[in-house]
């Protein structure tokens, strides 16, 4: 199956020598949601804004269904939609008018049906003759969405969509990103909450320093770099730590001794771990088991590299 989106040792250098991206290479599957991790400054938004002609690259190649983006940026960009950080509206205009003139700019046929269904799936309906101006941050980042879709893409870039959305609405998004994946829409998201791309991504890529470090298929990514915790919950707190646990990656809580320990091993150790508590006497009333969230992951490896 041919990539939507195929990225070929890209470059991207700025005046004065600043290396924004550097040997980027990325194939992105048709109708798959792919999250993009990294701090600030890693180079998120500069590669989306490569992909969408925003920014010249410096060397490499791009393309967008089998369309390079120079070279064939027409047929490249009718297939891209973006919905960037900033709010960049008319804010007096109406959310009708906003979406019929970005469909309108992409040189497709009138279509009111279609907007009104796009509308009505992202909860528009009822601000359809609303200013811009008149509406709250979240409505506005729909129309945003909308704007995007206007034009019927079939890759949909993301970038922060969720910024400065409350947690209920943010739940909402989630849930109309996957409708669109359901649809036939490639997704595209950066985000700086790791539990939208926990939720939602099917795989993850992450970006530091202008270079991606890691690309893995979730699941597959929190079964091989997650580590488990096992936290013992004891009858009374620990006076003195016997030696013969000293070995042990444990740390105490007050009354409650944390073990850590890597999930793809075997011998993990816990049973030898239970022998040694009850030889010393230390009686747990309790335990919880807990694996590496996303997020720790996402720390961890870019704290390493």
């Amino acid at each position: 199956m041919q990539s939507i989106l195929s990225i070929t040792d890209l470059n991207k250098t700025f005046a004065g020598g600043f290396k924004a991206l550097q040997d980027i290479n990325l194939e992105i599957h048709p109708g798959e949601i792919f999250a993009l991790l990294g701090p600030n400054g890693a180079g998120k938004t500069t590669l989306i804004n490569i992909i969408c002609g925003i920014t010249n690259l410096t060397s490499g190649s791009v393309s967008v269904g089998g369309h390079h983006i120079v070279n064939e940026y027409r047929q490249a960009r009718s297939l891209i939609g973006l919905v960037p950080q900033e709010l960049t509206t008319d804010a007096f205009e109406t959310v009708w008018d906003t979406v019929n003139f970005s469909r309108g700019l992409f040189g497709k046929p009138n279509n009111p049906p279609y907007l009104k269904e796009l509308l009505q799936d992202l909860s528009l309906s009822d601000k359809t003759h609303n200013k811009l101006m008149t509406l709250s941050g979240g409505m506005k980042r729909r129309v945003m969405i909308a704007k995007a879709l206007a034009h019927e893409p079939r890759l949909l870039f993301l970038d922060e969509p969720t910024a400065g959305v409350d947690v209920e609405l943010r739940k909402g998004m989630w849930e109309q990103v996957r409708e669109l994946r359901e649809s036939g829409v490639t997704i595209v998201l950066t985000t700086h909450y790791i539990d939208e791309a926990e939720e939602m991504a099917d795989r993850i890529g992450i970006i530091n320093h202008g270079k991606i470090i890691l690309i893995e298929n979730k699941f597959d990514l929190m079964k091989k770099l997650g580590t488990k915790h096992v936290a013992l919950d004891l009858k009374e707190p620990l006076v003195n730590f016997p030696e013969s646990l000293a070995t042990y990656n444990l740390k105490m809580n007050g009354s409650q001794l944390i073990y850590t320990y890597d999930s793809q091993k075997e011998d993990n150790g816990i049973s030898e771990l239970f022998e040694k508590l009850i030889h010393a006497g230390i009686q747990v009333k309790d335990l919880h088991t807990k694996e590496s969230s996303l997020e720790e992951i996402f720390v961890e490896l870019v704290r390493k590299r």
